[in-house]
């Protein structure tokens, strides 16, 4: 047998005995997981921390309003020693920015990450993007079932898998999250997969055929979106996590995403943007009748759609179209991030050391307007993090991406504000209102909000939250 036969047949073997742990001793040394097997990347992980205790947190004054809308906040501290944090904050018009309540995580340095709501609403998960540098859980639980008293539930970590991403919930219970890397920060990453408990069951793909596809090039999961009326998902490569990281030969983006069929959990396909350099996010357009997606390709500085159920030239699976050039301005932006409204009308990307946020009406997806000024200054600095409120009035976006600090390659400029924009009735955006984390958390170093998740509770009996 061949030494790539036997690498490809441990991973194999492997993949399918893969569970939850927390705070696990090592990580263990996977052949084809652990370590890299692609080209022209980082060698083995540059910096390990150690895992030292937190700073416990300093006291806050906490409110005991009840707003009906509610904002939840994953931050992380600013001098990365104490611990990492949820705020809640509330975000009605007469109390905005009133701070309800923190709620700590029992460890620092994470860099929060994607924060996701479970489908009953009563949990959050967050991802941190780098608690692999302190060999730490890589994703944190919230019980919300007091909205304005959230608590720590647990933590846990994949075993094949590291750097967590996008989060999507399951109508069963449990989530779908991305994680970018294998255990060490290299590709593979994985499609992971939690029960209603929140363990980790899976870590996709298991099947001989699939990991031939991720094993045969870059798989570096960031975007996640889930079709779960017609069947399908897709996710999108963003960068190798260890290519960013010191000493390295330069960043590894993916100009690829993967289309899955959601009852297997198998891959369909490999769609290709090309050039694209780094398809950092897709997401279903809402009653879009072919199912399509759109889709951010970060060096072109273009948004892309995608057809799941089209067929190329040689009858693949999977059609990627150019939708929209954002711009010179638009181009090798770090990041660009994506939400679309729930009448699937408009779609508002994050140029991120563009310093700008740009809007598109997409009703007519053969006749796109663009909503914004691409040259208008906007009171914006290093915006990454978007979401549309539930009641589709608003977006909230936070000011802060990725700094590695002296370790890495990627420090983009921020102000670390949580910024509340107005959606106007054309679907353009009007700026208005932002909360300062810095000055609400100086006694932590600052602090760096990264995602967020809105509750609307204006009908108490049918809570709105995403």
């Amino acid at each position: 047998m061949s030494s790539s036969s036997v690498l490809l047949l441990a991973a194999f073997l492997l993949a399918p005995s893969a569970s939850a742990l927390s705070l696990p001793p090592l990580i263990p040394a996977i052949p084809g997981v652990t370590t890299p097997l692609l080209n022209n990347i980082a060698p083995p992980l540059p910096i390990l921390q150690v895992p030292t205790p937190p700073l416990e947190s300093p006291p806050f004054e906490a409110s005991d309003i009840k707003p009906k809308k509610i904002g939840y906040f994953w931050t992380a501290s600013g001098d990365n020693q104490h611990k990492d944090f949820l705020a809640t904050y509330s975000l009605d018009d007469d109390t905005f920015g009133t701070l309800l309540w923190v709620t700590d995580v029992p460890s620092s340095g994470n860099s929060p990450h994607h924060l996701g709501p479970s489908h009953d609403g009563k949990t959050l998960i967050g991802g941190g993007l780098l608690s692999l540098l302190k060999t730490q859980d890589t994703a944190f639980y919230f019980d919300v079932t007091d909205p304005y008293r959230p608590t720590f539930k647990k933590s846990n970590r994949a075993l094949l898998s590291s750097i967590t991403d996008e989060i999507r919930a399951k109508p069963d219970g449990g989530f779908f999250i991305t994680y970018m890397g294998s255990a060490l920060g290299t590709s593979p990453g994985r499609l992971v997969e939690t029960d209603a408990d929140f363990n980790i069951i899976h870590e996709w793909p298991e099947n001989t055929e699939g990991l031939l596809n991720v094993l045969g090039e870059q798989f570096s999961p960031h975007g996640l979106t889930v079709d779960f009326d017609k069947n399908v998902i897709l996710t999108s490569d963003f960068v190798v996590p260890l290519s960013i990281l010191k000493p390295s030969l330069g960043i590894q983006r993916g100009n690829t995403l993967r289309l899955w069929d959601l009852p297997s959990r198998t891959i369909i396909s490999t769609i290709e943007i090309p050039d694209g350099g780094g398809i950092q996010d897709v997401k279903f357009i809402p009653g879009n009748t072919e199912g399509a997606a759109l889709a951010t390709a970060v060096h072109l500085g273009q948004v892309w759609i995608i057809y799941p159920f089209r067929k190329d030239g040689s009858g693949k699976q999977g059609v990627a179209k150019l939708l929209y050039d954002l711009g010179p301005k638009a181009r090798d932006t770090t990041a660009i991030y994506s939400d679309i409204s729930a009448d699937g009308k408009f779609a508002y990307f994050t140029l991120t050391t563009a310093d700008h946020i740009a809007a598109l009406d997409i009703s007519d997806l053969d006749n796109v307007k663009r909503l914004d000024d691409p040259d208008e200054d906007q009171p914006t600095i290093g915006p990454h993090y978007i979401k549309i409120t539930p009641d589709q009035k608003h977006i909230v976006v936070t000011d802060y991406f990725v700094q590695t600090g002296e370790i890495g390659l990627i420090n983009t400029p921020a102000d670390y504000k949580a910024l509340y924009i107005d959606i106007l009735d054309d679907g353009s955006l009007s700026f208005n209102r932002s909360i300062d984390f810095p000055r609400e958390f100086a006694n932590r170093g600052g602090a760096k909000p990264h995602s967020s998740v809105v509750f609307d509770l204006t009908d108490p009996e049918n809570p709105i939250y995403y």
